[in-house]
């Protein structure tokens, strides 16, 4: 059994998280953390998430490395907020803690391209250097030696996951990918905002961020590393009036001539052991996969162009499921443990 603990207990993610955890064979919760114990007094897990009511008695206590390692964690999940990560990540690396991050604090691997995307200077520049992006079917043979997991994106793993096949197998033009993402609110967060209240985004469909979101440069990162030079993407992000879910259009350009059956051909060998990756030649639905760990791909050739159909839960596979896929490969286990 591995000993676990969990950053930043209040959210969403975090939620997802506990309940894939709660029938992992191989873990003991051991501790949760919540910044909101200041506030509400040192909360029960159930009494920020009700579902868990006789399912986890386990009360919300204060980040301390100390009381961590008292209760024997071996493995700590972060679900804190961007920016928040990097104050604790090292605390706990130097104490020799493996941890999967799911802020974006590691994600991107120069410190000059995070301080034009977030606005701010990395903290923690060790630790970055140390950092296996955690997107199994591309990374996944470094995954058991590494002690920080930067946990993937939503949007990145429901591009890059579209786009692999064709990036690494030099298809498609690198500088001619054009992806259309729609998100259920769940994305933003369990913070209200103006943007997520019911009646500001119920009944209406916005764009936002155009060209200036901040998982561009991580998808762009992941397919160059694919490429093996460089590739430029035009991204844009929606916000749709459902809770989760996020449904992706991608168009891209053929370098050569390029048959519907030849491109499944190519996408089913790419993904031959990929668990969580369906090819499917039905039109796919962010319902196909609600609540669990899949990525959906339907393929078209649209005249000179070549479309991907992509659907993930930003909540599952967008987030917590995948963190416990990379849990499962860094312990070298079955990485679909707790999660069909």
């Amino acid at each position: 059994m591995i000993n676990v603990a969990i950053l930043g207990g209040s959210g969403y993610t975090a939620a997802e998280l506990i309940q894939l955890l709660l029938r992992h064979p191989h873990v003991n919760l051991a501790a949760i953390t919540s910044r909101q114990e200041n506030k509400e007094g040192s909360p029960f897990i159930a009494d920020l998430h009700p579902r868990f009511r006789g399912r986890l008695h386990l009360a919300c206590e204060p980040f301390e490395v100390d009381r961590l390692l008292a209760k024997g964690v071996q493995c700590v999940f972060s679900c804190l907020p961007h920016g928040a990560s990097m104050s604790a990540v090292p605390q706990l690396m130097a104490r020799g803690l493996r941890v999967i991050d799911l802020s974006a604090d590691y994600r991107l691997r120069d410190a000059n391209v995070f301080a034009q995307w977030y606005k701010e200077s990395h903290a923690d520049l060790a630790s970055l250097a140390q950092a296996v992006y955690g997107l199994p079917e591309v990374y996944g043979e470094e995954l058991p030696q590494a002690q920080l997991v930067a946990n993937p994106g939503c949007y990145p793993q429901s591009a890059v996951l579209a786009l692999a096949p064709l990036v690494a197998g030099q298809a498609i033009e690198f500088h001619d990918i054009v992806i259309d993402s729609k998100s259920g609110v769940s994305g933003a967060g369990r913070s209200p905002t103006l943007t997520t209240h019911f009646p500001e985004c119920n009944e209406s469909v916005a764009a936002y961020q155009v060209g200036t979101h901040r998982h561009t440069p991580e998808i762009e990162q992941t397919l160059s590393d694919l490429a093996v030079a460089p590739v430029q993407v035009l991204f844009t992000p929606h916000l749709i009036p459902m809770d989760r879910g996020i449904f992706t259009t991608i168009y891209a350009t053929p370098r050569r001539s390029i048959t519907q059956e030849q491109l499944y051909l190519m996408y089913r060998e790419y993904y031959r052991a990929a668990p969580f990756i369906r090819i499917t030649e039905a039109l796919p639905a962010t319902k196909d996969v609600w609540g669990s760990n899949f990525c959906d791909l339907s393929l078209r050739v649209a005249g000179r162009r070549i479309v991907i159909l992509s659907c993930i839960d930003n909540l599952v596979r967008g987030a917590s499921g995948v963190a416990v896929q990379n849990f499962n490969r860094m312990h070298g286990w079955d990485e679909t443990l707790a999660l069909l």
